[in-house]
């Protein structure tokens, strides 16, 4: 029986995915376990692998095509069998994340959703995208979808917010009429680039982040590292960094204050039982977060291999999805580059991400007397809406804490 191949939903939320290489020919024998295609998300590409045998055939979607989540896309077919006509019984094969949906919901999709109650007559729009527009206050009315019969999708509704808030073009040519005559060419942005403008956005407009920051005395942690480093390498075979035990740190951090570990959903809150920590690496043009998962119960070598094999898969566009996937709280660290200290806005759904400054020796007072120590500063942002000021401060104590006992870490 012919095996459907469909566009995976690989994160919350997620409506649509960008197909950006096939991986097999059509025609050609695919086995169980192969990368069959690569697919652009939100956050990286992504390689999608066959969940079954067969000869790819009838490949409808094309390079660059945006393709609604759960629509065949192509199938896989045994020897001498044809591609299945629309409406005849198939066997669907899951993809990545998500399976295609059932012969009922599949003909709901076909159809589109309902009307919004509200909406112009005729239009269609997703709940995210409703709830998006009530919260930005955009009229759908004068929106133009782009998605499957011009339904209109969250994408949608963030551009028109921030087309809503943009300067005027006359008013830039009245005030600076030289600027486009003496401007270069522009940069091409990416489509992850320009998804995550848009995240970033929506994140900052609707999060209502609040802030804590400490100064910490890092003495134990680079001891710590000095010491680490040689048995790391030779049990492991990689070179740890005060990341690594920065991350450990604050997993141990996250199991004391479930709340920190949490998430927010449309007015409810989940706690997580797993501590998930995202790590935000640059890449060309943008930024994806690498999951290192259970990253509380990960020796500290674990961790350093997790790191650098998915840092080094992230700026070749070769992340899996299990890679991107779960995340429960995020670390972005900057030290490396010189920056001293910096905020972060937190990647929804979760509440919390933790900003790391550069390591950097400072005159201090130690039981009284002037000293010089290595310093770090942390900056903390939460979503209020699930953590309050003195939460956020225990948090980061605890955190202090778990970083001066790193030398303990195995």
């Amino acid at each position: 029986m012919a095996i459907s191949v469909v566009m995976p939903a690989l994160e919350m939320a997620q409506e649509t995915g960008k197909l950006v290489s096939w991986l097999k020919k059509e025609g050609e024998q695919v086995k169980k376990g192969d990368m069959l295609l690569e697919v652009e998300t939100d956050k990286a590409v992504v390689e999608i692998e066959a969940q079954s045998d067969g000869i790819l055939g009838g490949v409808t979607a094309r390079i660059g095509d945006v393709v609604p989540v759960g629509q065949t896309i192509a199938w896989l077919l045994k020897p001498g069998e044809s591609v299945p006509q629309q409406g005849t019984h198939v066997q669907t094969g899951r993809t990545g994340a998500a399976a295609a949906p059932t012969a009922a919901a599949a003909a709901g999709a076909s159809a589109g959703p309902a009307p919004a109650a509200g909406s112009a007559a005729g239009a269609r729009i997703s709940p995210k995208a409703r709830k998006l527009a009530r919260e930005h206050g955009v009229d759908i009315a004068k929106i133009a979808g782009s998605g499957p019969g011009g339904e209109i999708l969250a994408d949608d509704v963030l551009k028109a917010a921030a087309a809503s808030v943009a300067t005027p073009d006359f008013e830039i040519r009245s005030a600076a009429p030289s600027l486009a005559a003496s401007a270069g060419p522009a940069d091409a942005v990416t489509s992850i680039g320009r998804i995550m403008a848009e995240r970033t956005t929506q994140s900052w407009t609707t999060v209502p982040h609040f802030f804590v920051s400490r100064e910490i005395d890092v003495s134990a942690l680079k001891t710590a590292r000095d010491t680490m480093v040689p048995k790391i390498e030779e049990l492991h075979g990689v070179k740890m960094t005060h990341t690594d035990l920065i991350v450990a740190a604050v997993a141990r951090a996250l199991r004391k204050h479930p709340r920190m570990n949490a998430s927010w959903d449309n007015g409810r809150i989940t706690v997580h039982q797993d501590v998930n920590v995202g790590l935000a690496i640059a890449v060309e043009n943008a930024v994806v977060a690498a999951v290192v998962h259970n990253a509380d119960r990960a020796s500290i070598g674990d961790i350093a291999k997790q790191r650098i094999d998915k840092a080094s898969r992230a700026r070749t566009n070769k992340l899996s999805p299990a890679d991107i996937s779960g995340a429960t709280f995020t670390i972005s660290n900057l030290g490396m580059f010189n920056v001293d200290a910096f905020t972060a806005i937190i990647v929804p759904p979760q509440v919390g991400i933790l900003a790391v400054g550069a390591i950097v020796d400072r005159v201090v007072v130690v039981e009284g007397m002037l000293a010089v120590r290595p310093m770090m500063t942390v900056t903390l942002s939460s979503d209020h809406r699930v953590v309050d000021g003195a939460s956020a401060a225990r948090f980061l104590n605890d955190v202090v804490q778990a970083i001066g006992e790193t030398g303990k870490f195995s």
